[in-house]
């Protein structure tokens, strides 16, 4: 690498002296005919544009074909480029899993052998982790910028699961299963450990398992084409994947989930004065409370429209109990993006606590609905909603002090 700064595909600049060792690892399982094509155009564009030192692993998945022999020729003849490593037994997970913890590269990096996503997104995705920004990098086929060409069913699946996942764990990035991924390898070495999967849920796991101990994870748009000889079959693998889902939630609400030997950022602090006291002014209590109360706002209206459309064919008390119980979680999710932005905790614990807030609030709302229709039989839906109004204020109110000093204090706590 030369002292000049460094501009490559997709105009990402590097700062001059910027050197790292980078491992791209590409498992295969009984692809002997899309190996030397993939390893001819990976290693043509590595030479061509990649400014790190890299090498390329290919990790054969106890392939039935020709495959490792194959790979063995590829690794003779370019043995200075490519590597074999062989495994007994299938799956993606466990490939990525050997390959990842015995590299001696400062960036490890994962891609498909098919190349259905765009190279040109390869220094973008590594360059944030070699100058230490970010711990992981992965591509998303759904951030803003993306382009993706791909059937409807996968298309659908895929927004779907992701969609489930954000709601489910409240996590930040939109892509778990791109195979296009890169991370600093003295941060992912620890996690390796907490991740059990071995198959193709493993991508998830691993990311959740990232944002829950407070590692940064950066997403990057890609150009992404599906491959239409892909033998991944999508259905099951979104069962196991949900299966996947509940377990690492339940490692998260017990505490299992955490990492103690992973590098903690420090908190962000604005480098210039002024910069600092608007940091300070606007994440203050009267930020929180003008957020919060605008969310608040939203919600009361959302719970009201759908109280009185479910009204129509549900009783009182269910139809409150619904209404609430989706906008609720909405609210939630809301105010922990925006309101109360500085905890840093599981976002898997801080909807549990807010359920247990949910459940007083439904007490508060549901009781003075009851103690209506105790005084009066047969209230007006006018004054049945008036009344739902005032118990949604106070307890809006009560709400706001919970999740203040209870919920996302206690998020912010590092869980030991």
């Amino acid at each position: 690498m030369t002292d000049n700064a460094v501009t490559a595909p997709g105009d990402t600049y590097l700062p001059p002296g910027l050197t790292a060792t980078v491992e791209i690892v590409v498992p295969v399982y009984n692809e002997e005919r899309a190996l030397p094509g993939c390893i001819d155009v990976l290693r043509d564009y590595l030479q061509r544009y990649f400014p790190f030192g890299w090498t390329i692993t290919v990790v054969d998945n106890a392939s039935t074909d020709r495959t490792p022999a194959v790979a063995a020729e590829l690794a003779e003849r370019y043995r200075d480029d490519v590597r074999l490593l062989r495994l007994e037994r299938k799956g993606r997970g466990l490939a990525l899993r050997t390959a990842w913890a015995r590299s001696q590269a400062d960036v490890v990096v994962y891609m498909d052998v098919d190349l259905s996503t765009g190279l040109d997104a390869l220094l973008p995705l590594t360059a944030s982790l070699v100058n230490g920004h970010s711990d992981v990098a992965i591509g998303s086929r759904l951030a803003r910028g993306a382009r993706t060409l791909r059937g409807p069913r996968r298309e659908i699946i895929s927004r779907a699961y992701n969609a489930l996942i954000r709601w489910t764990h409240g996590v930040g990035f939109t892509d778990a299963q791109c195979g296009f991924k890169a991370a600093r390898t003295a941060v992912i070495r620890p996690l390796l450990e907490k991740v059990e999967d071995d198959g193709w849920f493993f991508d998830t796991e691993l990311l959740l398992l990232a944002e829950h101990n407070g590692l940064r994870v950066q997403e990057v748009p890609v150009d992404w084409v599906e491959d239409v000889d892909s033998r991944v079959q999508v259905v099951s693998t979104a069962v196991d994947d949900i299966k996947g889902l509940i377990r690492v939630a339940r490692a998260k609400a017990s505490g299992a989930a955490r990492v103690p030997d992973l590098p903690r950022r420090p908190e962000p602090r604005a480098a210039h004065p002024d910069a600092a006291l608007a940091e300070t002014n606007s994440g203050g209590l009267l930020w929180q409370v003008a957020s919060f109360g605008a969310i608040g706002v939203l919600s009361t209206v959302a719970h009201l429209g759908l109280y009185a459309l479910l009204r129509m064919w549900l009783p009182v008390l269910p139809a409150n109990l619904l209404a609430l119980t989706l906008t609720t979680v909405l609210n939630t999710e809301a105010n922990r993006r925006f309101t109360f932005t500085s905890s840093r905790g599981s976002a898997t614990r801080t909807h549990l606590l807010g359920l247990v807030v949910f459940g007083l609030y439904y007490a508060l709302t549901s009781g003075a609905l009851l103690i209506l229709h105790a005084v009066t039989p047969d209230p007006p839906r006018l004054l049945e909603l008036t009344v739902l109004i005032c118990a949604c204020v106070l307890g809006t109110a009560g709400r706001f002090l919970l999740l203040r000093g209870w919920v996302f204090r206690r998020a912010a706590t590092p869980e030991s």
